[in-house]
C-alpha cells in the first residue's frame, strides 16, 4: 500500500481565496487575480512586473514573468526573454504559451538576492496524528539566468538561515523565520478548515528587498 499523503488541492485560486479571507494572512499575499487582458494591463501599469502562473501546476512549470520596459514589455519564460513594443503582441505570445489553460496573474515581487540571484523559501508542514510539525525550512536560489527558484528548474538549496543572513544580516535570521512560522501556523488553520483532510503543506515564501515577507502559494503535495 502507498503512503497516505492526505487531500490534494490543485486549484491555486481556491487556496488563494481561502487565505485572503483572513486579514493577517491576506496582507502577506501579493495581489492575485484570474488572468485576463484587462487584469494584466492594469497590474502592469501599477506594479511594472507580474508573474503569470497556471491555476493547476507545480515545479515552476508554465510560469512566466512580464515586465514593463521603456519601449514596451519584456516576456520571460524559462531561460529566454522576448521583447514587445505593443500590448497586443505581448498578449498573443502569452496566450500561445497558455494554450487555453486557466492562469493567474500575480503582482511581481522584487526578491532579496543571494550573490545577485533571487532567493525564496519553502516551509514544509506535515500532520502526524493530530500534530502539525515543520519538516523542512529551506532557501532556494534561482539558477543563473532564471527568475524561478524551483529545484526542478535548476535552483540550489541552502538553509533558510544562510539565505536570510546573506540577503540581510545574521540579526534578522530568527526574526524572519519566526514570522514565517507564525504565518504557516495561522495559514494552516485556514486551509485545514476550508479543505478538510489536508495533511502535507508546502508554503512558498518570498522576502522582498525591503524585508517584507510574502506568501506566493501553498502546495498540498509538496516535494
Amino acid at each position: 500500500m502507498g503512503v497516505r499523503t492526505g487531500r490534494h488541492v490543485t486549484d491555486k485560486w481556491a487556496k488563494t481565496i481561502a487565505l485572503l479571507s483572513h486579514p493577517k494572512v491576506g496582507s502577506h499575499i501579493p495581489l492575485t487575480k484570474p488572468f485576463g487582458a484587462d487584469q494584466l494591463r492594469s497590474m502592469l501599469d501599477t506594479y511594472w512586473m507580474v508573474i503569470i502562473k497556471p491555476v493547476n501546476g507545480s515545479g515552476g512549470v508554465g510560469v512566466m514573468k512580464i515586465s514593463r520596459t521603456p519601449t514596451g514589455y519584456a516576456f520571460s519564460y524559462l531561460t529566454g526573454t522576448r521583447y514587445y513594443t505593443d500590448f497586443g503582441s505581448l498578449l498573443a505570445a502569452i496566450n500561445k504559451q497558455r494554450k487555453g489553460k486557466p492562469y493567474l496573474v500575480q503582482r511581481g515581487i522584487f526578491l532579496a538576492e543571494v550573490r545577485g540571484k533571487p532567493v525564496d523559501y519553502r516551509v514544509k508542514y506535515v500532520k502526524t496524528g493530530s500534530k502539525w510539525r515543520i519538516k523542512a525550512f529551506v532557501g532556494k536560489i534561482a539558477r543563473p539566468g532564471l527568475f524561478v527558484t524551483n529545484i526542478r528548474q535548476g535552483g540550489t538549496l541552502i538553509t533558510a538561515a544562510k539565505g536570510i543572513a546573506a540577503s540581510f544580516s545574521d540579526n534578522l535570521v530568527e526574526v524572519k523565520k519566526s514570522k514565517m512560522r507564525e504565518l504557516t501556523i495561522l495559514s494552516t488553520e485556514i486551509i485545514e478548515n476550508r479543505f478538510p483532510g489536508v495533511s502535507r503543506l508546502g508554503y512558498d515564501y518570498g522576502i522582498d528587498k525591503q524585508g517584507k515577507i510574502w506568501i506566493f502559494e501553498v502546495n498540498t503535495r509538496p516535494q
